[in-house]
C-alpha cells in the first residue's frame, strides 16, 4: 500500500517562507495528479494547488502568487514552495496522490497531515 510521507512544515513569522515536500512510499505504476490541500482551524478542507503530469497546475486565488507547485516525478515527490506567509495560510496541510497503482488498482492517496503555523 502507497503511502504519503510529508514533512517541512512548521512555525513560521508572517512573510517568511516554508517549502513542503511529499514522497511516496514506494513506485508508482501511473500518476494523474499530485496536489496539496489545506484545513484551517473551523473551515473545511481546501485545494491549495496541484499539478498534473501534463504540467498543467492549478492554483488557488488565496496563495497564487505566493505560493508554488512542483514534482519530482523521478522520486515520486511533490513540493509546495509558500513564500510570504500570512497568519492566514496557517492550516494543516495534506498532500494527495491519484493515479494507478497497478494497471488495475485505482489510487487516491493522503498524506497524514503537516501544521503550518504563520504568527509573531
Amino acid at each position: 500500500q502507497v503511502q504519503l510521507v510529508e514533512s517541512g512544515g512548521g512555525l513560521v513569522q508572517p512573510g517568511g517562507s516554508l517549502r513542503l515536500s511529499c514522497a511516496a512510499s514506494k513506485s508508482i505504476f501511473s500518476i494523474t495528479v499530485m496536489g496539496w490541500y489545506r484545513r484551517a482551524p473551523g473551515k473545511q478542507r481546501e485545494l491549495v494547488a496541484r499539478i498534473l503530469t501534463t504540467g498543467s497546475t492549478n492554483v488557488a486565488d488565496s496563495v497564487k502568487g505566493r505560493f508554488t507547485i512542483s514534482t519530482d516525478n523521478a522520486k515520486n515527490t511533490v513540493y509546495l514552495q509558500m513564500n510570504s506567509l500570512k497568519p492566514e495560510d496557517t492550516a494543516v496541510y495534506y498532500c494527495n496522490l491519484k493515479g494507478f497503482e497497478s494497471p488495475a488498482h485505482v489510487l487516491d492517496a493522503w498524506g497524514q497531515g503537516t501544521p503550518v503555523t504563520v504568527s509573531s
